[in-house]
């Protein structure tokens, strides 16, 4: 507890947000909308910098939409990854949204998550609020259980028995619903009070630590997460950046984690949030008819007998595709933030399982392998030192603890 009051007055410079910054990112945000096309916050009468840049905007923005389709070093990575994975299933050359909002700065996602003239945003999902200290969000979950949650796609690692299996080609069409979610679930919530609204994609980056610096041994290392959210959902964004911090813009050659070999693990994150597909059913998903399934399908539920039969039983889940190239892709069809706070938590965990050399507290599930030490020397228990030994001496020793093999060796029996 604070003793005194020149601390306090220290404690509220340094915590609370500052107006001027506030308008300042407002300000900042507008240029970035416009910069990508989208509707921007007030009229632009309210907005020097939109009457003063409009020229530039306007080569911006044309630069924009000649590299629309254009991915930045980590989300051709991933790309790239999802190609190749699903290529059996699905010939489809771009699993990622382009172009999405990217929030390089922290602090972005906290002012786009309510309306610069509202003190309030609500929605079906969640709702926030602006107070001293900040913004208070509540999404509409704030608890969730991890009964039936965890799906896994197959063909990649092992998938522990109690996650749930699913079909290559059932994710593919997953991620293809999650790309295109509806309408309303892509609206920023900083534009939800005028009539003209912005809706996009929004992203992120993370750089978690997997592995801190050991002086003499070892440069400390971190993996990299990219998030991708619907605009209403940007106050996931600002949750999660909150702890584990804002890795700058992704698309900038000093943020490319492959050209920081000592310190990159290798290792590479996607987090997709989806909320509506709750309302898929398994048929549309690609499941097969329960007269079709395999045993391990029905034990999971990855098979239909209605039709009208929901994935997942219409409750929140997120699947996972990864394997041992160091790439794992994650789909949540919900918006609790403790999923998302978990799921860097996973791929920390993930990162740690395969670079080895370290350990993560939610590590579980590693890979393991055994391994034994069989010293330098062997020396029977009656051996006698200073002594010559032979062969043939050995092997009268071991009897038929040993398989003696015509070419001049032996083998132990066991």
């Amino acid at each position: 507890m604070l003793g005194n009051q020149e601390q306090i007055e220290t404690l509220e410079a340094t915590t609370f947000p500052d107006k001027a910054e506030e308008r300042q990112l407002v300000e900042y945000l507008n240029l970035k909308l416009a910069a990508n096309s989208l509707p921007t916050f007030g009229s632009l009468e309210d907005s020097p910098l939109l009457q003063v840049g409009e020229a530039l905007l306007s080569s911006v923005r044309e630069k924009n939409r000649v590299l629309a389709s254009h991915l930045c070093a980590a989300d051709q990575y991933i790309n790239d990854f999802l190609c190749d994975y699903l290529s059996d299933v699905d010939s489809n050359d771009r699993w990622l949204p382009s172009p999405a909002f990217n929030l390089e700065r922290h602090g972005l996602a906290r002012v786009l998550s309510i309306p610069p003239d509202r003190d309030s945003f609500s929605s079906d999902i969640v709702k926030s609020y602006r107070v001293h200290q900040g913004v208070l969000h509540n999404p509409d979950k704030d608890r969730r259980t991890t009964a039936g949650v965890f799906h896994v796609c197959e063909g990649g690692l092992p998938i522990p028995a109690d996650k749930k299996s699913v079909p290559k080609n059932t994710f593919a069409n997953i991620l293809k619903h999650a790309l295109n979610p509806p309408r309303e679930l892509m609206r920023l919530p900083f534009t939800s009070t005028q009539e003209e609204q912005a809706e996009t994609f929004v992203s992120l980056m993370l750089r978690p630590v997997v592995c801190p610096e050991v002086p003499g041994f070892t440069s400390e290392k971190r993996c990299e997460v990219r998030f991708f959210v619907p605009g209403n959902l940007v106050s996931n964004l600002d949750f999660v950046e909150s702890i584990f911090g804002n890795a700058g813009d992704p698309f900038l050659s000093r943020n490319d984690a492959r050209l920081d070999v000592e310190h990159w693990s290798g290792h590479t994150g996607c987090v997709i949030l989806a909320p509506h597909l709750i309302r898929l059913t398994k048929k549309e998903l690609g499941l097969p008819h329960i007269n079709d399934a395999t045993e391990l399908q029905k034990r999971d539920g990855m098979c239909w007998e209605n039709e009208g039969e929901l994935y997942n039983d219409g409750t929140a889940f997120k699947i996972v595709c990864r394997d041992h190239r160091g790439v794992a892709v994650t789909v949540i069809a919900d918006n609790y933030f403790g999923y998302c706070k978990k799921e860097v938590k996973s791929n920390i965990s993930y990162a740690a399982n395969l670079m080895g050399l370290c350990e993560e507290e939610h590590g579980g599930g590693a890979l393991a392998f055994p391994r034994f030490d069989l010293g330098e020397s062997f020396e029977p228990s009656n051996y006698r030192e200073n002594e010559p030994h032979s062969f043939g001496e050995l092997v009268e020793l071991l009897g038929d603890q040993i398989d003696v093999k015509p070419e001049g060796y032996a083998v132990d029996a066991k």
